[in-house]
């Protein structure tokens, strides 16, 4: 028997109890006699509970969000933690995995004779509210009026919102079918296949024109469309990068990354932190040039985050692992003072 025939007949107090025992108001703080009414009246309209916002991109141009208030933002937190999270995703989708790293998504490519990377054009905005209600909520394990108010508080204006917390989890879902036939499609080929949200690599050796065609009419199928100007072929004479890290020969960050980091390092151990910044600050206004014991602490923080993700690409690397014990020391002896 299907999912969809196994609620038929089930009551309305049991679809309210099914509904209850998924959590979504877990850390609201509301009156017992309205939690139904709370749910209800914000899926049936979450338009009104995100605002715009922007953020820069790493290669220029802006990103608009739609970023849920605070009531939403917690509903969302807890489907993604009481109900997403209990649906496998594909094994060719490296993004927004708990416990793994972009270095998940470049190993798998390192060495390649060739690297062919293609991008989704409006990855998330294409992303409709049937195929939310379709595949990140399945007739097998929710009733339909469940799994409407589940898509509805997932989506807004009938797609995906860029800046909820619950859409890097329901992309992989929507996408499970289409990791999962490419995935195959390529290893029958002896073809690399991963998917690190919208960007999509391909690596070893194959006709370039015919893997192409392939991912773009397998999306078209989907309702999505490849962003021609992205794309990007890297032979093994060139760099070739996936997700920002070097493949090559072995998962790395960048020269010019490590050469810039290893400098400010050097500064700071020769020359100390306060002055390192304050030369790195000449030219800028003077109330900007005076500097708090708050911002050499934030310096010296950002420095290990950087060290961290380079040592997370190659924890072999031991010129960093040294210098992640200088700056570790560095921050103790100011926690001291």
């Amino acid at each position: 028997m299907g999912g969809k025939d196994l609620w038929k007949y089930c009551t309305q107090e049991q679809v309210r109890a099914a509904l209850r025992s998924l959590r979504l108001l877990d850390g609201v703080h509301i009156r017992e006699e309205n939690y139904f009414s709370c749910l209800y009246a914000v899926s049936n309209h979450p338009e009104q509970h995100y605002h715009p916002a922007s953020v820069p991109k790493k290669g220029g141009g802006v990103r608009r969000l739609l970023v849920p208030d605070p009531l939403l933002c917690r509903i969302q937190k807890n489907i993604l933690r009481h109900v997403l999270a209990e649906f496998p995703i594909s094994e060719y989708a490296a993004a927004y995995k708990p416990g793994t790293s972009i270095v998940e998504n470049a190993e798998p490519h390192v060495g390649a004779k060739e690297l062919l990377k293609l991008d989704i054009r409006h990855f998330f905005d294409s992303i409709t509210f049937f195929q939310v209600y379709g595949q990140a909520f399945p007739s097998t394990c929710y009733p339909p009026a469940i799994r409407t108010m589940l898509a509805n508080l997932c989506c807004c204006r009938d797609s995906l919102p860029q800046g909820a917390p619950t859409s890097p989890a329901v992309s992989n879902l929507v996408m499970k079918p289409f990791d999962e036939y490419m995935g195959n499609w390529c290893q029958e080929r002896g073809i690399g296949y991963t998917r690190y949200c919208d960007d999509m690599t391909f690596s070893g050796e194959f006709d370039r024109r015919e893997v192409q065609n392939k991912v773009r009419g397998f999306l078209a199928a989907y309702g999505f469309e490849l962003n021609e100007q992205k794309t990007r072929v890297q032979k093994a004479h060139q760099r070739q990068t996936v997700t920002g890290i070097v493949v090559n020969e072995k998962p790395q960050v960048s020269r010019a990354y490590r050469r810039k980091l290893r400098a400010e390092i050097h500064y700071c151990s020769k020359y100390g932190v306060e002055s390192h910044l304050q030369r790195r600050r000449e030219g800028q206004a003077p109330e900007k040039e005076r500097l708090m014991e708050a911002d050499c602490v934030h310096f010296l923080q950002q420095l290990l985050g950087k060290i961290n993700y380079v040592l997370q690409v190659n924890p072999e690397d031991t010129e960093f692992c040294r210098a992640k014990e200088i700056v570790k020391e560095m921050l103790a002896e100011r926690a001291s003072l």
